[in-house]
């Protein structure tokens, strides 16, 4: 078992649990690998632009292993014409759900008018969520900041929430800090300004129809468990990525589900014949490698497993091997 106090998972209901979209870390080989921790968390891709979608390559953008489900494409842009479009290629490729970028606060998503800039637009932001709608049945649903720069009353937030509710978003995952879209950079962005759980939950109260998940802050299952009881969902980010393993107890704690907890030992093997596939294709390990990284974090061992990997898994004939003597640091 993963966490230090024992939880029983009848006190838990059952509630929404997903893996935040990281840009350059949640690609389908990290997706994959997530899946055979948990399978009932809802994955997300990486942000990726309507404008990569309409004029890239498809395979590149679109294309992902079914085994992954069910994934969730988070979409960057603010043309209700091209995000609709967009919308049906996704839905089209079996994607269980779009989400509309209203929370990152780089310079480079502020250039492109999406992101985190949209929550001063709350009704192109709806324009945005109606046009999807009107072309899609999954469901479309939006993350955002509670605020941005000195827009940041309750009073504006709620403006944005129901705004966008009217246009059919009956779903919103919520950075539970505000964002400053001059003067910090988007690490910043994630540190600097203060949590404030207390805003969502007072979101959740004024609009109890409306399915409220929270993301900031949440380094462990327990602390996702406690925020279960004031909200629908959890979003959990870097922590998922650098200490994945907590993710082989979502599905016990949060879910109630039965299912025996996977040791890190049959993860690997399970993720070998995937690394098998992707190097008959043409892959290098390094692509699916740098994602387990952090499985054996807090385990004798892990630094070598770490290191083994990262100075290995990059040369050019390095196949499952790599991972295998891995291993072998790891003392059980």
């Amino acid at each position: 078992m993963i966490q230090d106090k024992p939880i029983r998972s009848s006190e838990v209901p059952s509630h929404t649990f997903s893996v935040a979209p990281m840009l350059d870390w949640t690609d389908k080989h990290c997706r994959y690998f997530h899946r055979l921790l948990s399978k009932n968390a809802l994955l997300y891709t990486e942000m990726v632009t309507t404008g990569a979608i309409l004029h890239g390559s498809q395979d590149r953008f679109i294309a992902f292993n079914h085994a992954e489900s069910p994934v969730a494409y988070q979409l960057g842009g603010s043309d209700p014409a091209d995000l609709a479009q967009c919308a049906q290629i996704i839905e089209q490729n079996g994607y269980a759900q779009v989400n509309l970028n209203v929370g990152c606060p780089s310079d480079r998503v502020q250039n492109g008018r999406f992101g985190a800039c949209l929550m001063a637009e709350p009704e192109l932001v709806a324009d945005c969520v109606a046009a999807m709608r009107e072309l899609v049945s999954i469901p479309v649903t939006v993350k955002s900041r509670i605020g941005i720069d000195e827009q940041d009353s309750y009073a504006e937030l709620v403006k944005f929430i129901s705004t966008v509710a009217e246009a059919g978003c009956d779903d919103f995952i919520i950075h539970a800090r505000k964002a400053w879209l001059k003067g910090l950079s988007p690490k910043q962005n994630r540190e600097v300004p203060p949590l404030r759980y207390d805003v969502v939950y007072q979101i959740k109260k004024d609009f109890p129809d409306l399915n409220i998940s929270l993301n900031g802050g949440i380094t462990s299952l327990d602390t996702a468990i406690d925020l279960l009881h004031h909200v629908d969902g959890v979003m959990v980010g870097r922590e998922a990525y650098h200490n994945p393993y907590i993710l082989a107890e979502v599905d016990t704690l949060i879910y109630e589900g039965l299912t025996e907890i996977k040791s890190r030992h049959q993860i690997v093997m399970e993720l070998i014949p995937y690394i098998r596939q992707h190097l008959q294709q043409g892959g290098r390990l390094h692509n699916v490698t740098r994602h387990i990284l952090g499985l054996f974090h807090g385990v004798a061992g892990a630094r070598a497993w770490r290191r083994a990997l990262s100075e290995n898994a990059p040369k050019k004939d390095a196949d499952e091997q790599v991972v295998l003597d891995a291993l072998n640091n790891i003392r059980l």
